[in-house]
């Protein structure tokens, strides 16, 4: 079979590498330190920055995103980021659209930085795990100070000024019991969308097992319940007024679309990851050695996004057992994200939250039918009057990617 070929519309960039000023306790990025150790600081130099801008915007199509991520990308300055404009604007084409990505603890953000996002639309996912009880449980900076208070009220500097701001939640032991209090907080502060992930890593003190504040399988189950059931319950005239991103992805498979989030896709690999220092990557996930893709100095990057080594890395979500293959929820998660297959040996390299996902889908399926021919309904609504031509944007409510 041919390998299927993969446009490059979406790029991951660590700008400051593993840098941050942050200590999280469950991060598993601090630790990619070990990769570079050449020097304490890994900021990108204007040269690489340069060209791993020219490639994507000369390489993708009409459309490409950029997610600037790290560490913490804000280490590297204002300044950077309006010269990432300047790239964009001097290597794009025209008719070409780029949207950026910023995914940021919030801490080193001021009214320059909301106003410089706004002016130029970029989309900032906010690291917020929720009110202070929970976010300070584990989001500390080095000195292990609390850091709630000063990224609520980034969160809120952020809305002030314009700027589009999703809430980034990671789900572990602790917040999972606090589904509806979250949902609730972040509506509250006027953080509508919402994007709650789910940690599992692997203990540094004993690799026999998942750290402790790893969510387990059934309590993310009963967390995506009570989540679904507020997200419906805010629905007004058919329409969400809030959004999730894994509910609004998981909708797409009930509409024959493919999911916009690489966990609910049948493969991995649609988009990849430079390093500060140009180093590709599969994965975020996967920033290790035997992930390395090359380099763009010496390649392009669309053809390490196409290379054999990226197919086989994406064709490795498919390595399932026998009974993920004749589940009647297979099409909709297609076992989920393979890191959270390896992160704890009791899992046997099996998909970790196979029974959450289980739990959700015979909660919700009957609700998601229904939201499904409506959506059809109104698509062939829209054909008849000739409204849009006969199209109708799937993603209307769905968040952006990050």
């Amino acid at each position: 079979m041919a390998q299927k070929y993969r446009p490059l519309n979406s790029v991951l960039i660590k700008p400051s590498g593993p840098d941050c000023n942050l200590g999280c306790t469950y991060c598993f990025y601090l630790e990619k330190e070990s990769l570079f150790p050449a020097t304490n600081t890994h900021p990108m130099s204007p040269e690489i920055q340069e060209e791993m801008i020219r490639q994507v915007m000369q390489q993708s199509g009409n459309v490409v995103s950029l997610a600037w991520q790290g560490g913490e990308p804000a280490l590297m300055g204002l300044d950077f980021y309006k010269r990432v404009i300047e790239l964009e604007k001097k290597y794009g084409r025209n008719g070409q659209s780029v949207g950026n990505g910023f995914q940021t603890n919030g801490t080193l953000l001021n009214r320059e930085w909301a106003k410089f996002f706004k002016q130029y639309d970029w989309l900032i996912g906010l690291s917020l795990d929720g009110p202070q009880h929970i976010h300070d449980r584990y989001r500390l900076d080095k000195g292990l100070h609390p850091t709630w208070a000063k990224v609520e009220g980034v969160a809120k500097m952020l809305l002030e000024e314009g700027v589009t701001v999703n809430a980034m939640c990671c789900i572990t032991d602790y917040s999972a019991d606090y589904a509806e209090e979250l949902y609730n907080y972040y509506k509250s502060i006027g953080l509508t969308w919402m994007q709650f992930i789910p940690i599992v890593e692997t203990d540094k003190n004993d690799t026999s097992k998942a750290a402790s504040f790893s969510v387990s399988d059934e309590k993310y189950g009963q967390f995506l319940i009570t989540l679904f059931d507020l997200w419906i319950n805010d629905f007004r005239n058919g329409e969400p007024t809030t959004s999730v991103r894994h509910f609004e992805s998981v909708f797409h498979s009930y509409v024959g679309l493919e999911s916009p989030e690489c966990t609910m896709m049948k493969e991995c690999a649609p988009y990849v990851v430079v390093e500060h220092n140009g180093n590709v990557y599969s994965c975020d996930f996967f920033v290790e050695p035997r992930h390395r893709l090359g380099n763009m100095r010496q390649g392009r990057i669309t053809d390490m996004l196409n290379s054999k080594k990226q197919d086989e890395f994406g064709k490795a979500k498919n390595l399932l057992p026998r009974k993920c293959k004749f589940c009647p929820w297979y099409t909709k998660c297609y076992g989920g994200c393979i890191k959270d297959r390896i992160k704890d040996p009791e899992d046997r390299r099996l998909p970790r939250f196979c029974l959450a996902y289980t739990m959700f889908f015979e909660h919700a399926h009957a609700k998601m039918k229904e939201l499904a021919k409506l959506w059809q309904q109104k698509q062939a609504d829209y054909a008849k009057h000739e409204r849009t031509g006969g199209i109708y944007d799937a993603s209307a409510h769905f968040s952006k990617p990050l």
